[in-house]
């Protein structure tokens, strides 16, 4: 955590607009990004800090102290980043994701594949136990994906609960919180609150966003502290059964129209069919190459550091 400079924190928040766009993709988790980026026990930590202590601290001991215990710099820089990427590159993913899907989910699989090498390579002492928790975490994540969206829902309670569930799986590798609301039928009725600024949608699934954030950040915090080779173990799971959903070449089986949205209800994984003069599936090979490539100068420029 310690001192950082103007540089740090700038790169920081690049590591927040990386979150950001990997959030606005249904299948893919801001909390890979923030993992294989090396901040993922800070931004926990620093979550888990947020308590009505942090009052206390400041009454006796001054604005500075309260916002050395909150790692307030840190926290800023990357939220900062994650909100600059959610109405800036969001866009762009959003039309990538519209015109160019293969080449989009191609570039997340590697850099999702390559991840699961990362996250697991942490892991310190393999055994039975640690092995038994990886299959159980890829198998809990591949059910997740396997799930068919539900009906739009639009109850209040219900959006608070979709807001407190879809955070708590934004922090955790491998599984998407955009997918979850997705899962849950709530997706359209919060990116049509945010369009038509419904600000009473919007406070209702922040604050259950708030709500899900601070409590499963303790949770996140206790597993680390006392079984950090298990939780590594089961967040690498998490983003092995991910990778079903973010497979780049799906045949779509069943679609609903809801206002003037088509939701994907079901679909199934299927192979490139033609691997011989499809230049799309060449694109796609070199983008999944150029995610996969990605990690790995990224840890190699973090540890030069």
């Amino acid at each position: 955590m310690g001192n950082r400079n103007l540089l740090q924190y700038f790169f920081i928040t690049l590591k927040g607009m990386a979150m950001g766009a990997a959030d606005v993709v249904p299948g893919v988790s801001g909390g890979t990004i923030a993992f294989i980026s090396g901040i993922y026990e800070e931004l926990i930590t620093s979550i888990n800090n947020i308590n009505p202590a942090l009052i206390r601290i400041w009454q006796k001991q001054g604005f500075n102290a309260f916002w050395k215990k909150l790692n307030g710099n840190f926290l800023v820089a990357l939220f900062l980043g994650i909100f600059i990427s959610l109405f800036s590159l969001a866009t762009l993913v959003s039309w990538l994701l519209e015109n160019e899907p293969v080449l989009l989910w191609s570039f997340f699989f590697g850099l999702v594949a390559a991840s699961i090498f990362f996250v697991g390579k942490e892991i310190t002492r393999w055994n039975l136990g640690t092995l038994t928790i990886l299959f159980a975490g890829a198998a809990i994540a591949y059910f997740i994906t396997t799930l068919p969206a539900s009906e739009n829902a639009t109850g209040l309670p219900y959006l608070f609960m979709s807001g407190a569930l879809a955070v708590c799986a934004m922090i955790l590798p491998g599984i998407s919180g955009a997918f979850i609301l997705v899962l849950l039928g709530s997706y359209k009725t919060i990116l049509d609150a945010v369009h038509e600024r419904n600000l009473q949608v919007i406070i209702i699934v922040g604050l259950g966003a708030i709500f899900g954030l601070l409590s499963f950040a303790k949770i996140l915090k206790w597993m680390f502290s006392h079984y950090k080779n298990l939780t590594l173990a089961l967040l690498t799971g998490f983003i092995l059964g991910s990778l079903n959903k973010i497979w780049p070449w799906k045949l779509v089986l069943e679609t609903k129209i809801i206002g003037d949205k088509a939701i994907i209800l079901k679909e199934q994984n299927v192979f490139p069919f033609s691997f011989d003069g499809d230049p799309q599936l060449m694109f796609a090979i070199i983008a999944a190459i150029i995610g996969f490539s990605l990690i790995f100068i990224l840890e190699k420029v973090a540890s030069k550091k």
